[in-house]
């Protein structure tokens, strides 16, 4: 067991040296990002946003996409319902907006996601005129230059897509949302200058005739991730999919702990359904990390038991967990700088990000374990079964 132990401490401490390196890597691209002209490519615009239900803060966050500093586009709410809830405050919104608002109602999804079934409905029906296409969620709360640094690149007609990522500010001090931030944090370092980048369906830019050239409404028959999906059709056609660090978008979180298992558990599920091979990489990480650390707890209490020096099974054991949040301080530090309206509430919580972070992969394991066990998910009240990418059955 002993030996196991060691072999497992030395992949763990090279891996974690490693992607230390990668982190200053992602944080000079941020800042080389945050420091950069976006240009003047300001195409005609189609924002479109998926709503359901009353979630906190949900006026604050639509409002935000009406106030970009950027007057070529136009708002597209989309709804399953007309007696959605949400609908009442989409009102609100169109009627103080100073550009235009519209309200899609989609109706009922048939063996699809009914957030693909919005927004496959809305962008059939959208006019011509519309050269890009920026997807966003009701749960974020982009900056005022979001969709200026987001549309830009897409100047260059090599490049797929641009996308960014959510990073979730806890609204509550208890315990699962406190996880949840901490859950989410990891994930923007998966996307980087050079990576094997995937969309994010709150935060995407694609021109309209990339989208239509790589068949992504086809992909999206049967399919209940909008972005995953959109992700392959890009990444048949060698489309490359740019990262835009300045765009992060902000999302303040409060839940319970079903909230936070339903959350994780889903986004783990459509992880091993629509990209298995990062959920197989992920799944093996996160199970070498945990076992390492449980083997040397164990090895360090029946050595001490013993009577034994433990110094350097306590080093092989701390040492990961040490470099890991090195590498969450350089992930915080780069967040703090792109998003300087939230700086001093994300530094503030930097224990939660960087500490916290060092259990999340334990929690990891119970999300994994649950995408192995079952198929079924259940998003905004409704259940799915994932048969596979482009079959979907509604519960």
């Amino acid at each position: 067991m002993e030996t196991l132990f060691y072999l497992l401490a030395i992949v763990q401490i090279l891996l974690s040296a490693y992607l230390i390196w990668q982190g200053t890597q992602w944080l000079a691209y941020v800042r080389r990002r945050l420091y950069s002209d976006p240009g003047f490519y300001a195409p005609r615009t189609a924002v479109l946003c998926p709503c359901k239900g009353i979630e906190p803060a949900l006026e604050r966050n639509l409002v935000s996409l009406t106030e970009f500093d950027q007057q070529n586009y136009e708002v597209f709410f989309i709804l399953a319902s007309e007696r959605d809830p949400a609908r009442s405050v989409i009102e609100r919104v169109t009627k103080s907006s100073r550009i235009k608002v519209n309200m899609v109602i989609a109706g009922k999804p048939l063996n699809c996601g009914e957030k693909v079934n919005n927004l496959r409905v809305a962008i059939e029906q959208l006019p011509e005129e519309f050269e890009v296409l920026v997807f966003a969620d009701s749960d974020g709360r982009p900056g005022k230059h979001w969709l200026r640094h987001l549309v830009a690149p897409l100047a260059d007609t090599r490049v797929g897509a641009t996308t960014t990522m959510r990073w979730m500010v806890p609204n509550s001090g208890n315990l699962p949302t406190l996880l949840l931030a901490a859950w989410n944090a990891p994930i923007v370092t998966m996307l980087a200058e050079k990576a094997k980048n995937f969309c994010w369906g709150g935060g995407t830019a694609i021109r309209r005739s990339t989208f239509e050239q790589s068949g992504v409404l086809d992909e999206w028959k049967g399919s209940v991730s909008d972005d995953y999906s959109l992700t392959r059709a890009l990444e048949r056609t060698a489309r490359p999919i740019q990262f835009i660090p300045e765009c992060l978008t902000l999302s303040y979180v409060e839940t319970d702990f079903a909230g936070l298992l339903e959350f994780t558990n889903r986004q783990i599920l459509i992880t091993r359904v629509y990209a298995s091979q990062m959920w197989r990489r992920a799944g093996l990480t996160h199970l070498l990390y945990c076992l390492t650390f449980i083997l040397g707890a164990y090895l360090i209490l029946t050595t001490l038991l013993a009577g034994r020096p433990v110094f350097h099974l306590m080093t092989l054991t701390f040492l990961p967990l040490l470099l890991s949040s090195i590498r969450g301080a350089l992930r915080l530090t780069g967040v703090a700088e792109a998003l300087p309206v939230a700086r001093a509430q994300i530094l503030g919580q930097a224990s939660v990000y960087v500490l916290l972070s060092l259990l999340v992969p334990f929690f990891y394991l119970v999300n994994f374990a649950n995408s192995v066990l079952t198929h079924k998910i259940r998003w905004r009240g409704v259940r799915y079964e994932l048969i596979s990418p482009q079959q979907t059955r509604i519960l």
